[in-house]
């Protein structure tokens, strides 16, 4: 993240989304340079502000009441407070609207409707405006109305039934991701249709309607899983951290703990045989390739074990890294994060927060992790961090054009 020219500096954005999904997109696009403008509910905010433990800390060292939650998605952008089912609201809306070239949000269907602000009142105002919705389960079919939660869908979609331990196995069960899958993949499928959207309109002059649904990018996302159950009718099944198609491909006890062996194919098994001092094992017919291991991989694995176990997880990772087996540590976030590759891509960046204050604390700084898009002529930007509530209300309306009294008056009304 440098000062050059970022890739996106011309893209006005209208976030009204909550939560994760859409802030994610949303922020990937104010990573790229856009000037997003988060509008939130006067008071109260995005729901993720209050979603801790674990909350940010002050100054002093001492815990707020925002939780840190919120960082994690809503970076680079200009909060403001509107309430949007006050008239007002709806007209300063409506103005944004005229000036913006994306809208993002994640009403419930038919929801923005109620109060003007749905794809065809603003497409009337501004017909270059790309406009996009993201809800549980779209805007059609007979699920269209129910909300939608990453944990529903991960369940709904059969990612949950993939992912545990195999029946049988100690601590069986279907288990969901540590993070909220749906929801962040989801906000990239968004952002790509948004850019999308963005070059056909360089090519038509008009936006578009953007129907983006968590059910989908689910489903969508189960990939290989999906593509082996519709072409062979075979259900998958939960493997814990084995892999249906590749073996040995999972994790491996080593004589201080774990690590994971990720061998793609019959080279790097047969590096790793004779690493391993067990040259025998990439000529046993049974091992020799891909399928063949798949196949014995219950006479495979455990000896593999009885191998493993024999060296700390350090010397495994120096020695197959060396013959270049892929190898790696299982890995806590804080020791994720002190890896050398992560910090000489410096994936934690740290932004001053200008004494804003969060829930009544001054913040000194917030840290978040960089953005992955590394476009070398136009790299992200880092404009500020995830703002207060209502941070930018004054310096955004001014823009529009509205005086200190004018937005005086709309604070004292609740507009604002």
């Amino acid at each position: 993240m440098t000062e050059k020219q970022s890739a996106l500096p011309h893209i006005k954005v209208l976030d009204l989304s909550r939560v994760l999904a859409g802030p994610w997109c949303t922020q990937m696009l104010a990573d790229l340079g856009a000037d997003v403008i988060k509008v939130e509910k006067p008071g109260e905010g995005d729901d993720t502000r209050h979603w801790g433990p674990p909350f940010l800390k002050d100054e002093h060292g001492n815990a707020t009441t925002h939780a840190s939650y919120f960082t994690s998605c809503n970076r680079n952008k200009r909060s403001i407070t509107i309430d949007i089912a006050k008239p007002e609201g709806q007209a300063l809306i409506k103005q944004m609207a005229a000036e913006s070239d994306v809208l993002v949000e994640n009403f419930k269907v038919g929801g923005l409707a109620h109060y003007g602000l749905d794809y065809e009142s603003l497409k009337a105002i501004n017909p270059r405006l790309i406009y996009c919705s993201i809800t549980g389960f779209g805007q059609t079919g007979p699920y269209a109305e129910r909300a939608g939660y990453d944990l529903m869908i991960q369940a709904m979609s059969g990612m949950m039934s993939i992912t545990g331990q195999p029946d049988g196995a100690p601590g069986e069960g279907p288990m969901r991701a540590g993070v909220a899958i749906t929801d962040v993949f989801t906000g990239i499928y968004a952002t790509a249709a948004i850019l999308a959207a963005i070059e056909v309109r360089h090519r038509t002059g008009v936006g578009q309607r953007i129907d983006m649904s968590l059910l989908d990018v689910g489903m969508a996302i189960l990939a290989n899983q999906a593509a082996g159950y519709l072409n062979t009718g075979a259900v998958p099944q939960r493997q814990g951290n084995s892999h249906p198609s590749l073996a040995p491909y999972q994790d491996f006890p080593t004589l201080d703990g774990a690590m994971l062996l990720a061998i793609g194919n019959d080279g790097q098994f047969s590096r790793f045989s004779h690493a391993v001092g067990k040259p025998e094992w990439a000529a046993d017919a049974r091992f020799a390739t891909t399928a063949a291991r798949n196949i014995h991989r219950s006479a495979l694995i455990p000896a593999m074990v009885e191998v493993t176990r024999t060296r700390t997880t350090e010397d495994w990772v120096e020695l197959l890294g060396h013959h270049a087996v892929p190898c790696g540590p299982i890995n806590r976030i804080d020791q994720a994060f002190a890896e050398p590759q992560a910090v000489a891509r410096n994936l934690v960046v740290n932004q001053a927060a200008e004494s804003m204050k969060y829930a009544g604390a001054a913040i000194k700084s917030i840290a978040t992790v960089a953005s992955p898009l590394r476009l070398l002529d136009t790299p992200p930007v880092l404009k500020n961090a995830p703002p207060g509530l209502g941070a930018h209300t004054d310096e955004v309306l001014a823009g529009l054009g509205l005086s200190p009294d004018a937005i005086a008056t709309l604070r004292r009304d609740g507009v604002v």
